[in-house]
């Protein structure tokens, strides 16, 4: 039989191609989970400064006499109306579970506690902290 007249790939190559695709694959799959993790982790550390910043640029107009000249932190509705606090509706928290989205619940709790069932976002209007209302395992975003 004459190798001339060759016109396909043999048995050998095909399983090579295929190992060194799995080989490739099995390294690349874990690095582009924790590219995924870290968007997420990102994506909350901004939402979580642009609320916080607003909130204390509230505190701080407070005190003005445009303000109202008492130093306060906004009102649970006040955080959550558009165009009072936040110039745009509240941004979803990328770790959210539940099926409500960008809601935030009002806690008297320290900052980084869960309250209530888990998902959105966590305020305490007496001291102005805002944080995650979730807590994924080995991440701590409430903690942020």
């Amino acid at each position: 039989m004459s190798r001339t007249n060759r016109k396909g790939f043999t048995l050998i190559e095909l399983v090579t191609v295929i190992v060194i695709l799995g080989i490739l694959s099995a390294v690349a799959l874990p690095v582009y989970l924790d590219y995924r993790q870290d968007a997420k982790i990102a994506a909350c550390k901004g939402v979580l400064g642009a609320v916080r910043a607003a909130v204390a640029n509230y505190y701080a107009r407070s005190a003005t006499d445009s303000g109202g000249g008492v130093l306060k932190y906004p009102a649970l509705t006040d955080l959550t109306t558009v165009g009072n606090v936040m110039l745009d509706t509240m941004n979803d928290n990328p770790f959210d579970t539940d099926s409500t989205k960008n809601n935030v619940v009002a806690s008297s709790s320290a900052k980084g506690t869960v309250s209530g069932t888990s998902g959105g976002w966590c305020y305490n209007a007496t001291n102005g902290q805002f944080w995650a209302n979730t807590n994924t395992s080995g991440v701590g975003e409430n903690g942020f």
